[in-house]
C-alpha cells in the first residue's frame, strides 16, 4: 500500500473516498450533502434548498427553482479521510449530470424518501450505478414526515431496484415520533435532544418494545456477514457472533464486491442521523485502492492497458465535465485515476492526439477554488489552460498512452427553434450555444438548412428552459425562442444499395469518383456505423477519410422529413479511382449522392422518442387516467398497487405528453404524481405519419 503513495502526499489513497449524492428528485441529496459539510468542517452555516441559499446549488437557476441542475464537486474531511464529494440532479433532463458522475466515482450514497420509497428516477440512477458497477449505501431520508415507513422503503429497495438492501439502523418511532436510531453494528441506540444543529444527542440502551425486531435484524447482519467467507463463519459459529471490527470488516468487503447495500436512516433537514451516515461513509465505501484496476487500450494498437491506482503508474485521468468561468476560462472537471497531474505539465489527449498544458489546478468547492500543485493518484479536482477539449477525454502521459472508455450520452428528445433578435446579437449567439453544447453533451444545435433556423435540442422542456435562460442572463445573448417541438429521427426499414459514377468539371479541372454502397437497418440505440470494405491498397486514406466525410454529411438529414438519420449501417463495398482525375472532392460528393438514393430505396422511416410515463393515482381516478392515456397511444407496461395508490408504468409517444401535467392535475383533481424518461425511439404509425404536417 506504501508504494500507491507518493512521498509528499497530504492524503494516503487508501484514506481517499470518491463518492456521489444520488436519488430522485426532492428525496433530500442537496440537504443531506449541505449538513455533511456542515458537520464535517466545510461550512459554518447550513443552507437550505428552500431557500435558495444551499451552497451546492450555486447557479441562480438552481436557487429560483429549487432544484440541482448541475453536478457540483466538493472535498470535505471526516476521521481524517478526504471524502470526495458529487451532489448530482434528481431531475430526468438533467441524467447526464448523473452519468459522467458515476463514471469517476468509486461509492454511492443513494439517497431515499421515508414517505415515497423508490420513486421512478431512483430506479434510473441505481441501473446507471450498476452499469458502471459503483457500490453503494442507501440512506432513508425524511423519517420523520407523516407516512414516513422505513422498512416499506427497504422492502421497495429489494423488489424494484433488486437490490441487496440490508438494514444496519432501525429508526426510533417515525413520523413526528422519530426520536432516535438503533445502530445494529455497535448494538446501541442514538437518542435525538432538541438542538437544532443535531449537537444534542445521546447514547443508551435499545427501547424494550423493540427488542425482538432488533435481536432479529441484528442475527439477520451477523448472517449475512458471517456467510461472506470461511474465516467470519468459523469464528460466528466459535463465538456466537462477531465482533464489531469483524462486522465492519465484513460489510466493507460485501459492499466493495456490489453484495450487499447497508440500509440506514435519518432526517437531513432536522439534522438526525446525517453523522452516522459520514461514519458509513468511511466505514464501508471503498477507496481507490479497493476498486478494480482502470482498464484502457492502447490508442494505436489497441491492446488493452491497466492502471493500477498508485502515484507511481504513469498519468491516466478522465476529463468528466466541462465548465465555462467567466474568470478563469474553460475549467476542465478531471478524476486522476494513477500517476499525478502536476501544475505546468504536458498531457496528451489521445482522442485529438495533441498535447496540452495544464495552467493551474483547483480544488473544487461548488463553485469556489481553491489552487493545489498536484492532483494525486484517486483524486478528482479542476484544470485549466486545456485548450482542445471534449467530454469524456483520456489526459495521459505523453510517454505511456492509453484511452479509457468514453462517455456514454444519451439521445436527445425534443427540440426548439432559437434566433438572434438583432444581427448583433448572431455571433454571441453562436459563440454561447458552443458553450452551452460543451458544457453539457445531452445539448446540442445544428443549422436546419431548409428554414435558415438554429435548432437547439434536449432533454426536456425543463432542460431546454434552462438553457434558454442561461444564454439571457449569463451570455448576455438577446434571442427569440420557439414553441418545443420533437425531436424526431428518421432511419430505413430494409437495404438498399446504390453506385455513383461522379463525373464533373469543376473550376476548370475534371473530378471522377466511382463508388458503390450498402446501406442497411441496424437495432435501435446502436447509432449509425460507417465500414469501408474496400482495402487500403486499393483506396488511400484521404479519399477514405473523404469518403466518411460524405456519408457522415448525408445522414445529417434524412429523405423522408428531412431529420437526422439514426441506427443505419453504411458499408462501401466497392471504389475504382481514376488514375489522374480522382479528386478527394469528387469521392466525398459520390459518397453524398450514393447514401441519398440508397435510403430512399431502403424503406426509409419516421422514428419518435417513446417516453417511459410513471404516474401514481388515487384508485377512484383510475378509469380517467386509462381512458386518456389510451387516446395518447399510451401502451400500459405495468400496473402495481402503491401506498398512495396505483402505480402505472407506461410507455407513451412524447408527442402526445406536451402539457399532459397540466391535464393530469385536472383528470385527478392535483392528487396524482408523474414523472417521465425516454425509453427509446420507435417507428411513427403510417396513419400518424400521414396526418403530421411537413416540416
Amino acid at each position: 500500500m506504501s508504494s500507491a503513495n507518493a512521498p509528499d502526499r497530504p492524503h494516503p489513497i487508501d484514506q481517499i473516498r470518491n463518492i456521489g449524492i444520488v436519488a430522485h428528485i426532492d428525496a433530500g441529496k442537496t440537504t443531506t450533502t449541505e449538513r455533511i459539510l456542515y458537520y464535517s468542517g466545510i461550512l459554518h452555516r447550513m443552507g437550505e434548498v428552500h431557500h435558495g441559499t444551499a451552497t451546492m446549488d450555486w447557479m441562480e437557476q438552481e436557487r429560483e427553482r429549487g432544484i440541482t441542475i448541475t453536478s457540483a464537486a466538493t472535498t470535505c474531511f471526516w476521521k481524517e479521510r478526504q471524502i470526495n464529494i458529487i451532489d448530482t440532479p434528481g431531475h430526468v433532463d438533467f441524467t447526464i449530470e448523473v452519468e459522467r458522475s458515476l463514471r469517476v466515482l468509486d461509492g454511492v450514497v443513494g439517497v431515499f424518501c421515508a414517505v415515497a420509497g423508490v420513486q421512478p428516477q431512483s430506479e434510473t440512477v441505481w441501473r446507471q450505478a450498476r452499469k458502471y458497477k459503483v457500490p453503494g449505501i442507501a440512506f432513508v431520508n425524511k423519517a420523520d414526515r407523516m407516512g414516513a415507513d422505513f422498512h416499506a422503503a427497504v422492502e421497495q429497495m429489494k423488489e424494484r431496484l433488486q437490490l441487496p438492501a440490508l438494514p444496519l439502523q432501525l429508526p426510533i418511532g417515525s413520523g413526528e415520533d422519530f426520536s432516535g436510531l438503533i445502530d445494529l453494528v455497535h448494538s446501541k441506540a442514538i437518542f435525538f435532544g432538541d438542538a437544532e444543529d443535531g449537537s444534542d444527542f445521546s447514547e443508551g440502551e435499545c427501547p424494550a418494545d423493540m427488542a425482538d425486531e432488533v435481536a432479529e435484524a441484528r442475527s439477520a447482519l451477523m448472517e449475512t456477514v458471517a456467510e461472506s467467507n470461511e474465516e467470519l463463519l468459523e469464528a460466528f459459529l466459535e463465538e456466537g457472533e462477531l465482533s464489531v471490527e469483524q462486522l465492519i470488516s465484513g460489510i466493507r468487503s460485501l459492499v466493495c464486491k456490489q453484495e450487499l447495500v447497508p440500509v440506514l436512516v435519518g432526517s437531513s433537514l432536522k439534522n438526525k442521523g446525517v453523522q452516522s451516515l459520514l461514519d458509513a461513509i468511511v466505514d464501508f465505501l471503498p477507496s481507490p485502492l479497493e476498486v478494480p484496476a482502470t482498464q484502457g487500450e492502447d490508442p494505436k494498437s489497441e491492446a488493452p492497458i491497466l492502471r493500477e491506482a498508485s502515484d507511481s503508474e504513469p498519468l491516466t485521468s478522465l476529463l468528466f465535465k466541462i465548465a465555462s468561468d467567466p474568470f478563469i476560462g474553460k475549467l476542465a472537471f478531471v478524476r486522476v485515476y494513477a500517476g499525478m497531474l502536476q501544475k505546468g505539465q504536458n498531457l496528451l489527449n489521445p482522442r485529438t492526439g495533441k498535447k496540452e498544458r495544464v495552467a493551474r489546478i483547483v480544488r473544487l468547492h461548488a463553485n469556489h477554488r481553491e489552487d493545489v500543485d498536484t492532483l494525486y493518484a484517486g483524486e478528482i479536482g479542476g484544470v485549466t489552460g486545456l485548450r482542445e477539449l471534449s467530454t469524456g477525454d483520456t489526459l495521459c502521459s505523453d510517454k505511456a498512452p492509453i484511452l479509457l472508455e468514453r462517455i456514454e450520452f444519451p439521445e436527445a428528445v425534443i427540440s426548439m427553434s432559437v434566433e438572434p433578435k438583432s444581427s448583433g446579437d448572431k455571433d454571441s449567439l453562436q459563440e454561447a450555444l458552443q458553450i452551452l453544447s460543451e458544457e453539457d453533451p445531452s445539448f446540442h444545435y445544428r443549422r436546419d438548412e431548409e428554414s435558415g433556423q438554429t435548432i437547439m435540442e434536449g432533454m426536456g422542456e425543463l432542460h431546454l428552459e434552462v438553457i434558454v435562460d442561461r444564454l439571457l442572463r449569463e451570455h448576455k445573448v438577446q434571442a427569440r425562442v420557439g414553441k418545443p417541438m420533437v425531436s424526431y429521427r428518421e432511419s430505413v426499414g430494409a437495404e438498399g444499395n446504390a453506385h455513383q459514377l461522379f463525373d464533373r468539371e469543376i473550376a476548370g479541372k475534371r473530378q471522377i469518383a466511382d463508388l458503390s454502397l450498402r446501406v442497411a437497418p441496424r437495432s435501435r440505440g446502436e447509432g449509425n456505423e460507417i465500414n469501408i470494405s474496400v482495402s487500403k491498397k486499393d483506396l488511400p486514406e484521404s479519399f477514405r477519410k473523404a469518403i466518411r466525410e460524405g456519408v457522415e454529411d448525408a445522414l445529417v438529414t434524412g429523405v423522408l422529413r428531412h431529420f437526422p438519420m439514426s441506427d443505419v449501417a453504411v458499408e462501401i463495398r466497392a471504389a475504382e479511382l481514376h488514375p489522374v482525375d480522382s479528386t478527394e472532392l469528387a469521392f466525398r460528393s459520390a459518397a453524398h449522392l450514393a447514401i441519398r438514393e440508397a435510403l430512399e430505396k431502403a424503406g426509409p422511416q419516421l422514428l419518435e422518442p417513446i417516453m417511459n410515463l410513471q404516474i401514481i393515482c388515487p384508485e377512484e381516478h383510475m378509469g380517467d387516467v386509462m381512458a386518456d392515456l389510451n387516446s395518447r397511444r399510451g401502451r400500459i407496461r405495468n400496473m402495481e398497487a402503491d401506498a398512495h395508490g396505483q402505480k402505472i408504468s407506461a410507455d407513451v409517444p412524447l408527442a402526445e405528453l406536451f402539457g399532459y401535467a397540466t391535464t393530469l392535475r385536472s383528470l385527478t383533481k392535483g392528487r396524482a404524481e408523474q414523472s417521465m424518461e425516454p425509453a427509446q425511439y420507435d417507428v411513427v404509425p403510417e396513419a400518424v405519419l400521414a396526418a403530421m404536417p411537413q416540416y
